[in-house]
């Protein structure tokens, strides 16, 4: 008997690498608000989180502020920062093997859900998921286990037979919230230590690795 029926997925660093567009999309954003950018090393920490949460968090915004720099961040995003993006090698064959052994698919990703749908679609990969849920467009307050709850309740999924795939902290976080273990991926922007510290069940160093857990 499988140990689980429902597999959800993050995007952004799990499934695909859209550092560069997110990073040049805050660039964006902070320029345009008045905020000299870091180096771009130092704004990959935006990929995973509600963009609303990282600006007040990492420069002290009121949410007001935080939802401008939500808004600058879409001009950019919307037109080129979208196209900036990468699927993992492999993510396709791990989802396309998940699909034919008989598991239903889930996405939760911080990203707006039409956003998610035309990545999905942009790499050939949303016939596999049955329910793409994400945040509104405007990011408001919300977090990564809110996120879940939608897919939970949208899917019919059972939390019993679920697990979590994500590569930060937020989904292991938000999926603890509902006793749903976390696959923690190393190769996308959360660290070794955060993915463990949150409670991440399992670290996986490959996508052979995700398979591996879910199906033995």
């Amino acid at each position: 008997m499988k140990k689980f029926d429902y597999v959800i997925f993050d995007l952004d660093g799990t499934l695909t690498d859209n550092g560069i567009g997110i990073t040049n999309s805050v660039t964006y954003a902070l320029k345009k608000y008045g905020i000299t950018p870091p180096p771009r090393e130092e704004l990959y920490k935006f990929v995973g989180p509600p963009l609303v949460n990282s600006f007040m968090e990492y420069y002290g915004l009121t949410p007001e502020n935080a939802q401008k720099c939500v808004l600058y961040y879409r001009e950019y995003f919307n037109d080129k920062g979208i196209r900036e993006n990468v699927i993992l090698p492999g993510a396709k064959e791990l989802l396309i093997r998940l699909k034919n052994d008989g598991y239903t698919l889930i996405l939760a990703t911080g990203k707006p859900e039409a956003a998610a749908k035309i990545v999905l679609e942009n790499f050939g990969i949303s016939e596999y998921f049955s329910c793409v849920c994400g945040v509104d467009p405007y990011d408001k307050l919300l977090t990564k286990a809110e996120v879940i709850a939608r897919a939970l309740e949208v899917s019919g999924a059972d939390p019993s037979r679920s697990v979590m795939v994500g590569d930060r902290m937020h989904d292991v976080i938000g999926s603890k919230a509902f006793n749903i273990p976390c696959i923690g991926v190393t190769f996308g922007y959360g660290s070794e230590e955060e993915l463990k510290n949150a409670g991440a069940v399992f670290l996986a160093h490959s996508f052979d690795d995700v398979w591996e857990y879910i199906t033995k």
